[in-house]
C-alpha cells in the first residue's frame, strides 16, 4: 500500500510560527483535487483507518444539533485529530435537511475546518459535502474489497437509495476495479431512480441495469447491496430476504431491523461510535443487551483478526469517522497548495500582537 500519509507537510510549531494564514477552498477546487483519484483516496482512507486502529487519533463522539420544529433535520459536528504524518486537527460541520430534495437541493451541506496542531490556528475552510461523500464512498469501496476476500466476489450490485452518496459509491467501486454483470436500482422517488440510471449510462456501464419496484426484489437479485437512504428508522425487517448471503454496505445505518443484524455477521468502522444515536447496531445492542452480534471492525479484518464468513449475510455499518474527513481534507489542501491555487484571505486574523 502506498504510504500517502508520508507526503503531507509537517505542522508549524509555536517556536517557528509566523503570521498565520487562512485559505478558503471551494467545492470546485475540492472536486478538481479528488477527481479520478479513487484508488489513491481508498489507500489514504485505509492508511487512516490503520492509524485510528493503532490509537494515533482523537475522535470524540459526534455532536447532534436537532430542532423541535424541524424533526427530520439535524446539523452534526465531528471534531477530530489525526496523527502520523498527516498531523492535523479539525472539525466537520455537516447538515442533513432531507426536505431539501423536494426543492432540488442536495440533502447535505458541509464545511471542514483544518487547524494547525502546533498553534491551534485554523488555516483552511473547505467545502466539505464532496469530501464527506468521497470519504464515505472510499470507506465503502475499501470494505467491499476486504470483506469479499474470504467470500465469492460479488458480481450483482444493488443500490437502495440513489442520491449523491450512491453515485459516489458506484464511482469509487468502478474506479477501484469493480465490474458487475448487473446493477439493480431502487428508490422511493422514481425521478431519483431515473436520474441514477442516467448517471450509469453516462459512465458507460456495460452491466444490465434494472429498476426494481420493491426493496425485496432488489435485495434478492443482488449479492452486493448498498443502502444509501435517508431512513430514520428500520424499514427492512425480514431476515429471509438475505438468505442468499449477500454483502451489505449499510452506509445509511438505520435501514435494517435488529432481526436482520442478528442473523448476519456484522462489521463496523468503530464500535463505540456506531452503537449510538439510534443506528441499527445500536438498536440491536438494546434488543439483545450485549454486543455479541458484532464480529469486529474493518481494521480487525485488515489486520487478519477477523474475516467475513462465506455462509452468512455480511453487513458493514460505518458510522463515519471525523479522522477520515481530516485526512481527505488535508490531502485536498496539499494538492491545491502544490498547484499554486490556494485562495488566501488577507488579514483574516487581526490584532495578533499580545499587548496591542
Amino acid at each position: 500500500m502506498t504510504n500517502l500519509l508520508s507526503t503531507v507537510t509537517q505542522p508549524v510549531t509555536p517556536d517557528t510560527a509566523s503570521a498565520p494564514t487562512f485559505a478558503v477552498i471551494s467545492g470546485a477546487q475540492v472536486q478538481q483535487a479528488l477527481d479520478g483519484r479513487e484508488k489513491e483516496i481508498v489507500e489514504l482512507v485505509e492508511a487512516t483507518y490503520r492509524l485510528h486502529g493503532a490509537g494515533d487519533s482523537v475522535n470524540p463522539p459526534s455532536y447532534f444539533l436537532r430542532f423541535p420544529d424541524r424533526p427530520t433535520a439535524r446539523i452534526i459536528a465531528l471534531p477530530a485529530s489525526i496523527g502520523g504524518s498527516v498531523h492535523v486537527d479539525g472539525l466537520k460541520w455537516i447538515s442533513s435537511f432531507p426536505d431539501n430534495v423536494r426543492a432540488g437541493l442536495p440533502r447535505a451541506s458541509a464545511v471542514l475546518i483544518l487547524n494547525d496542531p502546533g498553534t491551534g490556528y485554523p488555516f483552511a475552510c473547505l467545502e466539505s459535502s464532496i469530501i464527506s461523500a468521497t470519504r464515505t464512498a472510499a470507506s465503502a469501496a475499501l470494505a467491499a474489497d476486504w470483506l469479499s476476500r474470504s467470500r465469492p466476489r460479488p458480481s450483482r450490485v444493488g443500490f437502495f437509495g440513489t442520491g449523491l452518496i450512491a453515485r459516489y459509491i458506484h464511482t469509487f467501486l468502478a474506479g477501484t476495479g469493480w465490474t458487475f454483470d448487473t446493477i439493480g436500482v431502487h428508490d422511493l422517488d422514481a425521478d431519483s431512480a431515473a436520474g441514477f440510471c442516467g448517471y450509469l449510462r453516462q459512465r458507460g456501464t456495460t452491466a444490465d441495469v434494472t429498476v426494481h419496484d420493491s426493496a425485496e426484489d432488489l435485495i434478492r437479485a443482488c449479492d452486493l447491496v448498498v443502502f444509501a437512504t435517508v431512513a430514520g428508522e428500520p424499514h427492512v425487517t425480514d431476515p429471509s430476504l438475505f438468505a442468499h448471503n449477500p454483502l451489505v454496505l449499510h452506509v445509511s445505518l438505520r435501514d435494517l431491523a435488529p432481526e436482520v443484524l442478528m442473523a448476519s455477521a456484522n462489521f463496523v468502522d468503530d464500535v463505540e461510535h456506531c452503537l449510538k444515536a439510534g443506528t441499527s447496531p445500536h438498536l440491536t445492542e438494546q434488543r439483545t443487551g450485549n454486543r455479541d452480534f458484532l464480529n469486529g471492525t474493518l481494521n480487525d479484518v485488515m489486520l487478519g483478526r477477523a474475516a467475513a464468513p462465506p455462509d452468512r449475510p455480511v453487513v458493514f455499518s460505518p458510522f463515519g469517522l471525523g479522522v477520515l474527513d481530516l485526512a481527505v481534507g488535508k490531502y485536498v489542501y496539499d494538492e491545491t497548495a502544490r498547484a499554486g491555487n490556494l485562495r488566501l484571505i488577507d488579514n483574516f486574523f487581526h490584532d495578533l500582537r499580545r499587548y496591542g
